[in-house]
């Protein structure tokens, strides 16, 4: 299940440009906090911290997110460190709760 990529248009300025910006970035910081969510409703199912850090986990969804970077024709290693510094804020904040 992917979620097909909007069409980008032309736009006439430099505030249009940024008008664009502006409404993917509040569409991202919403996904990212969605994601969190779920990554917290996880740590519930999880019962080691071996479970928590999952490396093998992390590696298939750094492979999985590099292949849709490539099909939306993103910077694969852009989308990478992306995933990998939201993946290990992620972890950080499991682990912690997971302490508890």
């Amino acid at each position: 299940m992917t979620d097909e990529p909007a069409e980008i248009r032309a736009c006439e300025s430099l505030e249009e440009v940024r008008a664009n910006i502006d409404r993917i970035d509040a569409r991202l910081v919403a996904l990212i906090a969605e994601r969190g969510a779920y990554v917290a409703q996880a740590a519930q199912f999880k019962n080691s911290a071996d479970d928590v850090k999952a490396p093998q986990r992390v590696e298939a969804v750094i492979a999985k997110v590099r292949g849709l970077a490539e099909q939306s024709h993103a910077d694969p290693e852009l989308v990478e460190a992306v995933w990998r510094t939201m993946i290990a804020h992620f972890t950080a904040a499991e682990m912690k709760d997971f302490a508890r």
